[in-house]
């Protein structure tokens, strides 16, 4: 399989750089796979999980939120957060949508609609890693 190179950038780091055979991106328009020789494309990304693949290994990796950039170069993924399952404190994630969930009542009009989808987006993310294995 051909691989592309892949840079994973958040604000506090550089969390993957290097060669793999495909990304699986949690879009906002949808989820996507880039694979070598993708179109170029520019998409923004919602909260949830993405998966790096290389070698038949899969890496995933929540991201909350960000741009999406595929070239000749390959992809670029500009984070707002880019967190790995090994790094990811579970507990302290329940606690972040507990959170998100209590603040809903401060809330009115169209930011208690962004309040809500992004409490969607967690929720969604939340339940995933709570559904499978993530292997």
């Amino acid at each position: 399989m051909a691989t592309f190179h892949f840079d994973l950038v958040s604000p506090e780091k550089l969390a993957f750089s290097g060669e793999v055979d495909q990304v699986d991106i949690p879009g906002v328009e949808g989820d996507f796979g880039v694979l070598a020789g993708h179109a170029p494309v520019v998409a923004a990304i919602r909260p949830g999980i993405l998966t790096v693949t290389t070698g038949g290994k899969h890496e995933k990796v929540i991201v909350l939120g960000g741009i999406a950039e595929v070239s000749e170069k390959g992809l670029t993924v500009l984070a707002d957060v880019a967190t790995s399952l090994a790094e990811l404190d579970r507990a302290q994630f329940a606690e972040t949508i507990a959170e998100m969930e209590e603040s809903l009542k401060e809330h009115e009009g169209s930011e208690l609609d962004q309040a809500i989808e992004r409490l969607d987006h967690f929720k969604s993310i939340q339940h995933q890693l709570n559904a499978t294995a993530m292997h």
